[in-house]
């Protein structure tokens, strides 16, 4: 019988992919944390480390059914994803039943709960959100996952939890997703106009970067026309543009990461927008000035952010 072509692209993937290379990794990649109350399983480090304002994941709350999803579900807000590596010694199972009574403690009540063919083996697998190979390995053929929901303030959130192995190393990944609607960060021209006109300046949340990068993101567009518009339409008007990161990472660091992208926000209108370089002067001032809270996740997202200032 020919072998499935899903099959043959899961068989190439392990021959490619299950390295002990993966081993050598001693600490967490940079940034990184547990999520509060969750935590890890002793001796892990985390491998990949993605937190996004605003994002969709896919948990199923059902096991498979005749090959397809019985209680799919797309879960929009806040969206945590930490996957990590256990050295050889416990089990899948030990290392997902820890997760599961973490879990249990933080309040949520469990939706799924199962191992490989109880919860739809390899096609279950690829309808789950995971970090890429090397971030996470997830092997089809073996791996427990965990799914569950709580309602705390009127606010809900889902987990999910899947750990496998690769070749003796418990791979894990904590999906967590805090529902919520997406917040307003367009400011428009008029907005930036009045936010200098009253306060002197004005943030934007609407300019988008990888982490640790100064490269501006494509969805970032919108904001930099509604700069350019605010410019075009004042042509007496000059503006400092002034970068702004969060406290995690070295002060040096972060002074020059909120300068770079405080550049690439001005490049970027001098070359698509026309606008004359001596109106614009920029600096950064890394995580001296902030808005929120950095011991909170919510915080660190109001601090990293460009802003425009009068002179």
């Amino acid at each position: 019988m020919p072998i499935p072509c899903r099959m043959l692209a899961v068989l190439a993937l392990f021959s490619l992919t299950s390295i002990p290379a993966a081993s050598a990794q001693t600490r967490d990649v940079a940034g990184a944390r547990d999520y509060p109350g969750i935590g890890r399983f002793a001796g892990s480090v985390i491998t990949g480390y993605v937190v996004k304002d605003f994002d969709a994941t896919r948990m199923q709350a059902a096991a498979f059914k005749d090959g397809q999803p019985t209680d799919a579900r797309r879960l929009e807000g806040r969206i945590f994803r930490i996957a990590y590596r256990t050295n050889p010694g416990p089990s899948i199972l030990e290392v997902s039943r820890n997760f599961e009574t973490q879990l249990a403690k933080a309040g949520f009540e469990t939706l799924l709960a199962c191992d490989t063919d109880a919860c739809g083996a390899i096609p279950f697998t690829e309808s789950i959100d995971t970090l890429p190979v090397p971030q996470m390995w997830v092997d089809g053929f073996n791996y427990r996952y965990f799914a569950g929901r709580k309602s705390e303030g009127g606010r809900e959130t889902y987990a999910s939890v899947i750990v496998s192995q690769n070749n003796q190393d418990i791979t894990a990944q904590v999906t967590v997703a805090e529902l919520g609607a997406i917040a307003n960060k367009m400011v428009d021209a008029a907005a930036m106009a009045k936010g200098l006109g009253d306060t002197g300046h004005i943030a934007l949340y609407g300019i988008y970067f990888d982490t640790d990068k100064a490269v501006l993101k494509p969805d970032s567009r919108p904001t930099l026309e509604q700069i350019a518009k605010l410019l075009t339409g004042q042509p007496q008007l000059n503006v400092f543009i002034v970068g702004h990161t969060d406290s995690q990472g070295a002060y040096d660091y972060n002074l020059d990461l909120s300068k770079r992208r405080a550049d690439a926000v001005a490049a970027e209108l001098v070359k698509s927008f026309r606008i004359a370089q001596t109106r614009l002067r920029t600096a950064g001032v890394g995580l001296l000035a902030p808005v929120g809270s950095n011991a909170t996740d919510a915080g660190r997202a109001l601090n990293r952010r460009v802003e425009l200032v009068a002179p």
